[in-house]
């Protein structure tokens, strides 16, 4: 080869074109004027959907159809205003606010008030014309305040404490399933407290109510209110408790905000199946579904949303807790059970409050005192209840983020339907024993709650082994990442990477 010639410059090799980096979107808020008129409108359809539903006697459908409403709304309407079409809401997330949290201002959260009671007002006025009749507020038949206070305090709880956990906590947002949970939780608390004070859960609602029934009486939204801003307020208070980084006081996955969702969580779930069960409701089992859905996706990130014995020892058993030693592991999983029981008994003993000491037995259906069907059915169900909590929860393989609390919720409503009346669908122990422990121990109860209990335990064990022979993969793929990385720490990134071929192919370790 010739040397290049004296004087003579080389080229330099052509520069690579800049790569100019993408514009990120600039996040651009609403202008208040349409906020408010989207909560005006939010709230206006809502109430006029709810009055529609009481005035065509909508029994069976009516508490879907009024959720079915809701979801959509704020779908629609979420990135302008936030949705929330009810004061009690807005009060929540003002309070949030107060606390360091992710809220609304105290200006904006009175506009908003103002504007969601004008809408319902405007709702009872339409819903009046056009089935040219209305409905007053007021407790049911045989129910007084305190009954009323019970209901609609704590189904208003659960209501902003799961809007401010799909809504506002940071480690679960953003999600596609916020208007899926917060929606459904009128069809959880709608059916089992509908008898008692008609399931508002709103004070904008109950304000427009009452202007629109004024004829027949007036003055019950104002007790309604006060229940409902006091539910709001202790959803606040206890969303401080479970989501402690959201307000710069704890770090998450605490051992007490864990256990105050399991609490929470079993709670609510026994509460609503004993106010659908003693208010002969015709959809108990799409009310409780819906009930352990919205609960689910509110704080499965925090404690994994069990409320179940059974489904603890599942994945316990599964070798999917996130525990550093086996020790911690067996006394979480004991704390579970405590705080599960302890809360079915509670959640018991409310709906009994409730209803002026009433309470009904565990036990067999139409088959009589054949205790065989029971076994078989509970066995069936807690087992399908199990598996599906591991497989979209746990497993890194089919663990669905956005439809994991649909699928534990459609558990509970196909077992309702199909066995419901054979073994009353309990699939849970802490409910077995919670119901029991309410029920007179004269009829059996006791026996009736051990029995249960101990077809449901087996059913966890049996799901338990049977996910981890469906999904050994989960556990291959672990064995192999660690012993990927302690071969990386031993020998070094140079030395690992040029013996692994199979990790170049990878390109799991760039060698160089």
């Amino acid at each position: 080869a010739m040397p290049p010639a004296r004087g003579r410059l080389e080229k330099a090799p052509p520069e690579p074109p800049a790569v100019e980096e993408p514009l990120k979107p600039v996040e651009v808020e609403s202008s208040l004027h349409a906020q408010l008129f989207a909560e005006f409108l939010g709230t206006f359809l809502f109430s006029f959907c709810l009055g529609c539903n009481v005035l065509s006697k909508n029994v069976v459908w009516g508490g879907v159809s009024v959720a079915s409403l809701l979801t959509a709304s704020i779908y629609s309407l979420g990135s302008i205003s936030g949705a929330h079409f009810n004061p009690a809401v807005s009060i929540g997330f003002g309070i949030v606010q107060v606390m360091g949290g992710k809220g609304i201002g105290l200006r904006k959260m009175l506009m908003y008030c103002a504007v969601q009671v004008a809408g319902s007002a405007l709702a009872g006025l339409c819903y009046c014309l056009a089935f040219w009749n209305t409905f007053d507020l007021g407790p049911g038949p045989g129910f007084g305040f305190w009954h009323i206070a019970l209901c609609e305090t704590l189904y208003t709880f659960m209501l902003i404490f799961v809007v401010l956990n799909v809504r506002s906590a940071s480690n679960n947002t953003p999600n596609h399933f916020y208007g899926l949970a917060i929606g459904f939780v009128y069809v959880a608390g709608a059916y089992g407290a509908a008898r008692v004070s008609g399931g508002c859960f709103n004070p904008a609602v109950a304000i427009g109510i009452d202007l629109a029934s004024a004829y027949l009486g007036f003055g019950w939204s104002f007790a309604y209110l006060m229940f409902e801003v006091a539910g709001a307020a202790f959803a606040a208070l206890v969303f401080s408790i479970v989501r402690p980084e959201d307000f710069d006081n704890g770090v998450k996955g605490s051992r007490v905000a864990q256990l105050v969702c399991e609490f929470l969580g079993t709670f609510m779930l026994v509460l609503t199946i004993g106010l659908n069960v003693l208010g002969k409701s015709p959809a108990a089992a799409y009310s409780v579904g819906a009930c352990l859905m919205c609960m689910a996706y509110a704080v499965c990130d925090v404690s994994g949303a069990h409320f179940n014995p059974s489904v603890t020892l599942a994945v316990f058993l599964s070798g999917r807790c996130p525990e550093k030693t086996p020790q911690r592991t067996k006394a979480k999983m004991c704390m579970y059970f405590g705080v599960q029981i302890v809360a079915a008994v509670l959640g018991a003993f409310t709906y009994s409050t409730v209803y002026g000491g009433g309470s009904f037995r565990l036990g067999p259906g139409f088959v009589g005192e054949a205790w065989s069907p029971i076994a078989l059915a509970e066995f069936a169900f807690t087992f399908l209840l199990c598996y599906v909590v591991l497989c979209v929860t746990v497993s890194k393989t089919t663990k669905n983020p956005s439809m994991f609390g649909l699928s534990m919720g459609a558990c509970i409503t196909v077992a309702g339907n199909a066995i419901g009346s054979i073994t009353g669908a309990s699939l849970n122990p802490a409910v077995s024993l919670g119901i029991a422990a309410c029920h007179r121990a004269s009829e059996g109860s006791l026996f009736a709650a051990l029995y249960y209990s101990l077809v449901e335990i087996l059913a966890g064990v049996c799901a338990a082994h049977a996910f981890n022979t469906t999904h050994a993969l989960d556990l291959q793929e672990e064995e192999t990442i660690g012993a990927s990385q302690q071969r990386l720490t031993d020998e070094g990134p140079r030395e690992f990477a040029a013996r692994s071929s199979i990790t170049r192919a990878a390109g799991l370790i760039d060698p160089t």
